[in-house]
């Protein structure tokens, strides 16, 4: 027993100990502390332990759970910790042998299996600490997502959410506390939920999408309309181009330096959820601009730094790869090989000052130079003619 961790993080199901298994039950009833949501503690017989309620913001918890080191302590949480749950929050805080862990069964396995719903095919979601918008990416008629949301006002506000972004006629289930003995569930159209509506916490929603909402596309490339802008971003085919080229990857890290409208950092995020980005522009209105952007499309995780490059580089995580789209200079490409070296690089020039400084960087350092011309059919008279882009000259390359 003394080889044990001190740390036991038990997954707890509405229906309390009679949902856990023998080994979980046995790190309960020796644990000398027992932490957890009040909810939570209701749930459980009288063992002995100290009982500790878990304080709101859950951060707040953090600091009071580790001065117990040493302690045999039990953490409750709900269903799998480890799936949007407290479990990655509270391990990033231990050592390996400090801890162990009774995953319970997930509320998405539980809301599946009322529903009959195939969980491989099916996106599961934790919005109980993340905006509604998280899910824009997602929005498609047919698709069937599983959130958990915060709190029992949360159903009617992601009603109000598919609502206003045309897709009212959405089916709802509302799941509410799932394998527990007030387990409930209904279904409502997103249009009709109104806010009077109440569930009880915990509850959780399944999702089947309906409705004549503008859908984003899984390919690189979205239509500028996407894009608060005010006439500095890259445009679609550039912008196609161009993450062609920076070649995302799941747990990449990009720096795109002069953002604009940050359509390429947030394409880049919208990829796969494990990337992540860093914007840096100049102008705050545009930087401003850039965080609202990202918020509407999903892509909240954007980090926006106010400020010019070179300088407002310093102190950021480093790179995976870098964008170049305003303020290139042959001082930043240098600064780049210093606090970049090894990342991907691409850089797109139009002016012909900055086109040949990306010509000599080629020469200097190889990679690949396109000149990428681009031409629109617009009107001309009754007819119609070709009206052409400034060409971009786009170098690609490492550091």
């Amino acid at each position: 027993m003394a080889d044990l961790p001190w740390l036991t993080i038990i997954g707890l199901g509405e229906d309390g100990p009679e949902g856990l298994t023998s080994a979980s039950l046995a790190a309960l009833n020796g644990a000398e502390i027992v932490m957890g949501p009040d909810r939570h503690l209701a749930l459980l017989p009288d063992t002995g332990a100290e009982r500790v309620t878990w304080p709101v913001p859950f951060a707040d918890g953090i600091e009071k759970l580790l001065s117990y080191r040493g302690r045999k302590v039990a953490v409750l949480a709900s269903g799998d910790p480890f799936w949007f749950g407290a479990g990655s929050v509270l391990v990033r805080h231990l050592s390996p042998g400090e801890w162990r862990a009774f995953p319970g069964v997930s509320c998405f396995s539980l809301a599946a299996a009322r529903l009959g719903w195939a969980l491989d095919k099916t996106t599961c979601l934790g919005l109980h600490a993340t905006p509604l918008s998280h899910l824009r990416p997602d929005l498609a008629p047919g698709t069937r997502l599983i959130v958990t949301l915060r709190d029992g006002e949360g159903p009617a506000a992601l009603a109000a959410y598919l609502t206003g972004e045309g897709f009212g006629d959405s089916q709802l289930h509302v799941l509410q506390s799932l394998a527990g003995p007030a387990e409930q569930i209904t279904t409502h159209t997103a249009s009709a939920l109104t806010p009077q509506t109440a569930f009880t916490h915990p509850v959780c929603v399944a999702v089947e999408v309906q409705g004549q909402g503008a859908c984003l596309s899984q390919a690189s490339g979205l239509s500028d309309d996407w894009f608060d802008h005010d006439g500095q971003i890259t445009k679609r085919p550039v912008r196609a181009l161009t993450l062609s080229a920076l070649a995302p990857r799941a747990g990449e890290h990009l720096w795109d330096i002069g953002g604009g409208s940050g359509s390429i950092a947030i394409e880049w995020l919208l990829t796969h959820p494990a990337t992540q980005a860093t914007v840096i522009e100049a102008v705050p209105e545009r930087a401003a601009r850039i965080a609202k952007n990202a918020a509407r499309l999903g892509a909240a995780r954007l980090k926006v730094v106010t400020g010019t490059a070179p300088d407002a580089l310093e102190g950021l995580a480093p790179p995976d790869a870098v964008f170049i789209g305003g303020g290139l200079s042959a001082a930043l490409l240098a600064r780049l090989g210093d606090v970049a070296q090894g990342a991907r690089i691409v850089a797109n020039a139009v002016t012909l000052e900055s086109e040949a400084l990306l010509t000599q960087t080629h020469a200097d350092r190889g990679g690949n130079l396109h000149r990428i011309a681009l031409s629109e059919a617009v009107p001309l008279g009754s007819k119609h003619g070709w009206k052409s882009a400034f060409p971009i000259v786009q170098w690609s390359g490492r550091l």
